[in-house]
């Protein structure tokens, strides 16, 4: 999938500012792990950017493009992660403007891979 050029920056605080209000033991989990620079960088360019790119290009395309790129997005998701991930799709904060005028059934498609994708 070819991401979405979308400030990396943007991103990173809109997570720093969802750390906030995380709930134990899902804030220390992600927190220790934030901290660390490779994880980080991964947790971006793997899980935040592709779901941005679902977000903001899949209002434009049509229901096969969509699907194929949800599916090709093969990232598994720990459930602090999600916790951490699930505010982007539902609109929270700075991203929210990206999230407007998606259709409900593609918000709900993404949601679904964030319940069903996760890490044993």
């Amino acid at each position: 999938m070819k991401l979405f050029s979308f400030p990396i920056h943007t991103i990173e605080k809109a997570i720093a500012r969802r750390m906030l209000t995380l709930e134990s033991p899902h804030r220390e989990w992600f927190a220790q792990r934030w901290a660390q620079k490779p994880y980080r960088k991964a947790f971006i360019e793997n899980k935040a950017m592709p779901l941005v790119t679902l977000l903001v290009k899949g209002k434009g395309w049509d229901d096969e493009t969509f699907n194929a790129e949800l599916s090709a997005w093969d990232a598994r998701f720990y459930d602090a992660e999600v916790e951490v991930l699930r505010p982007m799709i539902e609109g929270d904060g700075l991203i929210q403007l990206m999230q407007k005028n998606v259709p409900a059934a593609r918000v709900q498609a993404l949601l679904n891979t964030l319940d069903t994708q996760r890490q044993a």
